[in-house]
């Protein structure tokens, strides 16, 4: 074999490798005003065999009202799991509209849902600016913060990417120690009640959409116990 033979296969082996990976993953960055959102793109069946994927099995957190809480606590509820802060200009927000709007067209359903918010910014969000800010959206959204290492730990269990990343402000003020946004990825975590990955939501998702998917999660996730019985 000649070696611009080699070099082609290698190449073209590489790139059936890398074409794999990002369907499995779909990672696309999303600039937008002021922040970045990578959104993650599923692809497959579905909905998730239980234990299948590997998200969302542990964290340790404190509650908007000042309760220690961690995956347990939520057990026996659907989740649906943002990641956030509220200094977020445009897509925490949308999106935590998005899920207010789903929790309604659920009307009793909605019951079974436990939406959570947790901060990636615990230096300025604190449990009484995350309490006013998810009330701003729906009473069902818990506010959930912690110690930066918490922070960091929850992100790695959801797999979620953040980092802190300067203003752009040209205001001298806005570049102090506050003076920040934080890049992170924007997809809402359908978790089943016991615990388990489900799906996830790209951001951009609508209401109906996401209302309508958690009505087939939960449908799924009673035949599912039915045929384990």
């Amino acid at each position: 074999m000649t070696r611009r033979v080699l070099a082609f296969t290698l190449a073209i082996v590489a790139l059936a490798g890398l074409t794999g990976l990002l369907a499995f993953v779909g990672t696309t960055l999303m600039p937008h005003s002021t922040s970045s959102v990578a959104v993650v793109k599923r692809a497959g069946p579905e909905f998730a065999e239980p234990g299948a994927v590997p998200i969302g099995r542990s964290f340790e957190l404190i509650d908007h009202s000042g309760r220690s809480v961690d995956a347990s606590t939520y057990l026996g509820k659907f989740l649906l799991v943002f990641f956030g802060f509220a200094n977020c200009p445009d897509v925490c927000p949308t999106t935590l509209g998005d899920i207010a709007q789903a929790m309604e067209l659920l009307g009793p359903d909605a019951g079974k849902i436990q939406p959570l918010f947790i901060s990636l910014d615990p230096e300025r969000d604190s449990m009484a600016i995350l309490a006013e800010y998810v009330r701003a959206f729906h009473p069902a959204i818990v506010g959930l913060t912690g110690t930066a290492a918490q922070i960091k730990a929850a992100a790695a269990s959801y797999q979620v990417f953040y980092e802190k990343v300067p203003s752009e402000s040209s205001d001298p003020s806005a570049r102090s120690g506050a003076g920040y946004q934080i890049a992170h990825q924007g997809n809402t975590y359908l978790m089943a009640p016991s615990g388990d990955y489900m799906t996830h939501f790209s951001y951009g998702t609508g209401p109906a959409e996401m209302a309508a998917t958690v009505r087939r999660a939960e449908a799924a996730f009673n035949l599912s116990k039915r045929i384990q019985k």
